[in-house]
C-alpha cells in the first residue's frame, strides 16, 4: 500500500519516491536498449551510419515531446503524461526486435521512442522539482539521475547476457519492452497520490513559452543549458557505438557498461550528496575535467580490459556527478517563477546531443573511422570543461573587483 502525503509531510515519503525511482528505472531500460541498435543492425547488414540514422530520429520526435509535455502534464498531471506516453516505450522496443533489417521502419520507431523518452525525461525532474523544497532538490535529482542510469545501463548488459546464453540480441528489446509496461503501470499507479503532494515548483504553469525560455537564457541557468547538450553528445557518442568501439579492440562491450553504471550509481547515490554541497562551479569544474581525461583515454590509452573498465569508471564518475551538480544548476539559477522553463530547456539541449551528435558519429566512423569520431568527442569535452573553467574565473575576477572598489570607497 502506497503511504499518501499529509500536511505533516511536505515531501514525499521514502516508500513513495521509492516507488517512482522505480517506475523510472523501468522505463530507463528502454531508451538504453538503443545502444544496442549498432550490434542490431550489423548483425542484419547494417552498419553505424544506420544506426546513428536510427538514433538521430528520435530528436525530431523529442523536439515534439518537450514543447508538448508540459501541455499535458497541465492538464493530465505530469505521471499520468508519463504513463501515457510511456507505452511509445514499450511499441518502439518491440519494434526494434522485429525490423531490424528494415531501415525504414526502425527510423519510425526510433521517432516513436522519442515520444516517450522525451516526456519521461522532460518530465521527471519537473516532478522531482514540485514535490521537493529547493534546498533538497539536488539530492532528490541525485536519486532520480541514478535509477534512470541504472536502467539506462541495465539494457545493454541483458543484451551481453543474452548473446553468452545463445540467445538473439532481440530479447534484449523484449525485455526491455516489458519492463517499461511494468514502469507505465506504476506510474499510472501513483498519479493519484503525486498530485496530492504540495508544488514546490514556484511555477504557475509546466508548459514552454516564449516569454519563459528568453527569460531563462538571459539567466546564469543557459551555461548550465549549454553544458548538458555537450556531456550528452559525449555520453550519445560513446555509448551508442560502444559495441563497435570493442569489436575494433576485441574487448568486451560489457565491461563499458558494467564500469560507467557502477561508477555513475555510485557517484549519484552515495557521493552526489557530498558534491552537491560543495561549491557547484568548482565542482563542475573537476568533474567535467574527469570527462576530458576518459575521453583521451579510450582514443590513446585503451588496449586491454583493464584500461577499458578504468576508462568507463572516470567517464562514470566525471559524466554522473557533473549531471546531477548542472541539473540543480538550470533549476536553481533560474529566475523566480520559470523552474520547469529551465528544465524543460535543459532536457531539449540534452536531446539535440544525445540523439543529434550519433547521426554525425555514424557518418564519422563509417567514412574516417573511431579515432576520428573520438578526437571530435574530445574537442567536445575540452569546449564543456573550458565553460565551467570560465565560469570559475569569471566569478573570481568579479569577485575580487567587487572587493577592491569596497577598499577605495572606505574613509
Amino acid at each position: 500500500m502506497i503511504e499518501h502525503p499529509t500536511p505533516l509531510h511536505p515531501k514525499p515519503t521514502t516508500r513513495l519516491f521509492s516507488l517512482f525511482c522505480l517506475a523510472s528505472y523501468l522505463l530507463s531500460m528502454a531508451y538504453g536498449s538503443t545502444f544496442l541498435l549498432s550490434l542490431l543492425m550489423s548483425s542484419h547488414g547494417g552498419n553505424e551510419k544506420n544506426a546513428g540514422t536510427v538514433i538521430s530520429a528520435a530528436m525530431v520526435s523529442t523536439f515534439v515531446a518537450v514543447l508538448l509535455s508540459g501541455h499535458l502534464c497541465d492538464r493530465l498531471g505530469a505521471a499520468r503524461s508519463v504513463a501515457l506516453c510511456g507505452i511509445a516505450l514499450v511499441v518502439a522496443n518491440l519494434g526494434f526486435a522485429v525490423s531490424a533489417s528494415q531501415l525504414q521502419l526502425m527510423m519510425l520507431f526510433g521517432f516513436v521512442l522519442g515520444i516517450g523518452w522525451g516526456v519521461f525525461y522532460t518530465l521527471g525532474p519537473i516532478m522531482v522539482a514540485m514535490m521537493v523544497e529547493p534546498a533538497q532538490r539536488a539530492r532528490y535529482f541525485a536519486l532520480l539521475s541514478g535509477s534512470m542510469m541504472s536502467g539506462i545501463g541495465s539494457a545493454p548488459l541483458l543484451g551481453r547476457l543474452a548473446s553468452q546464453a545463445g540467445l538473439p540480441v532481440t530479447w534484449a528489446f523484449v525485455i526491455a519492452a516489458l519492463a517499461s509496461l511494468t514502469g507505465v503501470l506504476v506510474f499510472w499507479r501513483l498519479a493519484g497520490v503525486l498530485q496530492k503532494l504540495p508544488d514546490q515548483s514556484g511555477a504557475v504553469a509546466s508548459k514552454l513559452t516564449l516569454a519563459g525560455a528568453l527569460s531563462v537564457l538571459r539567466s546564469k541557468a543557459v551555461f548550465a543549458i549549454v553544458m548538458v547538450g555537450l556531456g550528452g553528445a559525449i555520453f550519445g557518442g560513446l555509448s551508442s557505438f560502444q559495441t563497435s568501439y570493442a569489436q575494433a579492440r576485441s574487448l568486451d562491450y560489457s565491461l563499458f557498461f558494467a564500469g560507467f553504471m557502477g561508477a555513475a550509481i555510485t557517484g549519484r547515490m552515495l557521493v552526489a550528496g557530498i558534491v552537491v554541497k560543495r561549491d557547484p562551479y568548482v565542482m563542475s569544474c573537476l568533474l567535467s575535467g574527469l570527462i576530458v581525461v576518459s575521453v583521451l583515454m579510450f582514443k590513446f590509452q585503451v588496449s586491454s580490459s583493464l584500461g577499458y573498465l578504468l576508462a568507463a569508471i572516470v567517464l562514470g564518475i566525471g559524466y554522473g556527478l557533473t549531471y546531477s551538480v548542472i541539473n540543480g544548476l538550470a533549476a536553481n539559477e533560474a529566475p523566480a517563477g520559470t523552474t520547469t522553463q529551465s528544465l524543460l530547456l535543459f532536457s531539449l539541449s540534452y536531446f539535440i546531443g544525445v540523439f543529434g551528435f550519433p547521426l554525425l558519429a555514424g557518418k564519422v566512423i563509417v567514412e574516417h573511422g573511431l579515432s576520428t569520431m573520438l578526437g571530435i568527442l574530445l574537442g567536445v569535452a575540452l569546449l564543456n570543461w573550458l565553460i565551467t573553467l570560465a565560469r570559475l574565473m569569471w566569478r573570481s575576477w568579479v569577485s575580487s573587483d567587487g572587493v577592491t572598489v569596497g577598499e577605495r570607497q572606505r574613509p
